[in-house]
């Protein structure tokens, strides 16, 4: 399941939605992302993220359908957040679960990285010297690299 929205998300509701009543279900994984109040050396006092409705959610769920080809999943879920959030805000939860935890782990850990890196979102960092658009990391094109 995929939903990209504004407002916040209980967690705790969210993951037990994602196995209830399946019994055949022995690990669930998640992944909660965070806003920081840093970006690099400067303080971040908000990150804006914005979207192209329609294609972030068609890209979102070809990154969960890779996921469900390559582990044998009972349940995903992706739920981004997009607007202005300030630190300590979360911005996106990924879950999985499969009957086996292997699977649930190591698809957890695939569909984050693969969301770094190739989700249609833009942010923005509000700083103490005006606003600046966050650019593509090297580490996180790595980390999306290891699992081609």
């Amino acid at each position: 399941m995929i939903r990209v929205q504004r407002e916040d998300f209980d967690t705790g509701k969210e993951l037990e939605r994602l196995s209830a009543g399946d019994h055949t279900i022995g690990g669930v994984a998640s992944f909660v992302g965070l806003v920081r109040d840093l970006g690099g050396p400067d303080q971040v006092s908000a990150l804006s993220l914005e979207h192209y409705p329609g294609m972030t959610e068609k890209k979102l769920a070809e990154i969960e359908a890779e996921a469900n080809r390559r582990w044998p999943l009972s349940a995903s879920l992706v739920i981004h957040r997009y607007g202005r959030l300030e630190p300590g805000d979360r911005i996106v939860l990924v879950a999985t679960a499969s009957p086996h935890r292997e699977a649930a782990l190591a698809a957890c850990h695939f569909l984050i990285d693969w969301l770094k890196t190739d989700a249609p979102f833009w942010k923005s960092e509000e700083t103490p010297e005006g606003e600046r658009w966050v650019e593509a990391c090297a580490e996180d094109d790595a980390a999306t690299r290891r699992w081609r």
